[in-house]
């Protein structure tokens, strides 16, 4: 049996659940790889996977005999079926934090379900530590990041607007191995920079410009996720104490991750160096990165008393944001080990300015 499913389904019964429908397509893709409109269900005795017409011959070629899931047409599901997927099951579980409530009630009657039970992110729980396979596809993301950024350098030029720039970054992780980006890129210049979600605009790259970039791809269903704050022609001496106080707060918890840290009191290293400075850490300091961008665990002092692990892959990102004037904002992707931090992302955090003079 498919391992991942086989550890559900003993998690599922030591919480007293007889069984489970699982509809996060995240999940989904998940515990058997397949990524498509569907639902999976985890009766006493079968696995079934409920997809339409479109996806069956998509779906069959991904799974094996191995797995052992029964993939069945949504048409060809009666009512009757429905009625008996989960019939002596006294328990079985949902994904309280992505179902709906229209469609709680609608499985329960439809699946005639005696007792919804909540299943407290279980799966999600279980994303955050990774297997060989999914690190080897998150350091293939962020290595087409690197270099994306090493292109970057070369083709930023003034007169550039902030759309144009986003645009190319796609088309590079498209053309190098990616299946495309990870999330909206930021490509925030000047004043926009101030905005840790800037959207990119038309404004138009000039000399003297900050810019903060904020990009990753996705490679294989797994994500980086990357910032690098960049110069062009020169760095404004108003900006250098900031950038120099975020790039060294970036590296210093780099040196405190590691597994067994607590993640509440890594954030509130970084909250206080950047108050004794007069400014605040206005977001988290990181996050997981996996099947999505942003997943479990979050990295911030207002998560609690939560410890990384070894093989988790999460972000390290301080950043600095003055309204209307500018920002900074430096991150790296890391994998967690027992011995300290691997970062996934290794282009250069050094004063990186872009000479558009020549």
């Amino acid at each position: 049996m498919n391992e991942k499913i086989k550890w559900l389904r003993d998690k599922i019964s030591r919480m007293d659940m007889q069984g489970m429908i699982v509809s996060n397509p995240v999940n989904i893709r998940y515990l058997i790889g397949v990524e498509a409109e569907g639902v999976l269900l985890l009766t006493r005795k079968e696995n079934i996977y409920i997809t339409d017409s479109r996806y069956i011959e998509k779906v069959n070629k991904m799974l094996t005999i191995d797995d052992e899931i029964i993939v069945t047409n949504i048409t060809d599901v009666s009512k009757d079926d429905y009625e008996n997927f989960f019939m002596f099951c006294e328990n079985v579980g949902f994904e309280e934090n992505y179902l709906t409530y229209a469609k709680y009630k609608k499985y329960k009657q439809q699946y005639r379900i005696n007792n919804f039970v909540e299943t407290e992110n279980l799966i999600e729980k279980q994303r955050m530590i990774k297997d060989e396979t999914e690190i080897e596809k998150i350091k293939k993301a962020c290595s087409i990041t690197d270099d994306c950024f090493t292109y970057l350098k070369s083709y930023i030029k003034k007169g550039m607007t902030e759309k144009q720039i986003a645009k190319e970054i796609e088309n590079f992780f498209i053309q190098n191995g990616a299946e495309g980006v990870a999330f909206d890129t930021i490509v925030a210049s000047g004043e926009n920079s101030s905005m840790p979600h800037a959207v990119p605009t038309d404004r138009k790259i000039m000399s003297g410009d900050i810019i903060t970039i904020d990009f990753g791809c996705k490679y294989k269903g797994y994500c980086s996720d990357m910032t690098r704050t960049i110069f062009i022609d020169f760095v404004q001496d108003y900006i250098k104490p900031v950038y120099d106080l975020v790039l060294k707060n970036q590296n210093l918890t780099l040196k405190e991750y590691y597994d067994g840290a607590n993640v509440r009191i890594l954030s509130k290293m970084v909250d206080n160096d950047f108050k004794l400075n007069h400014f605040n850490l206005i977001h988290a300091l990181g996050h997981g990165v996996g099947l999505e961008t942003h997943e479990e665990p979050i990295i911030s002092s207002r998560r609690g008393d939560f410890l990384l692990r070894e093989n988790m892959v999460v972000t390290d990102e301080p950043g600095i944001y003055i309204s209307g004037k500018f920002g900074v904002r430096i991150e790296d992707t890391v994998l967690i080990t027992k011995k300290g931090a691997q970062t996934l992302t290794n282009s250069s955090k050094d004063y990186i300015i872009i000479n558009t003079n020549n």
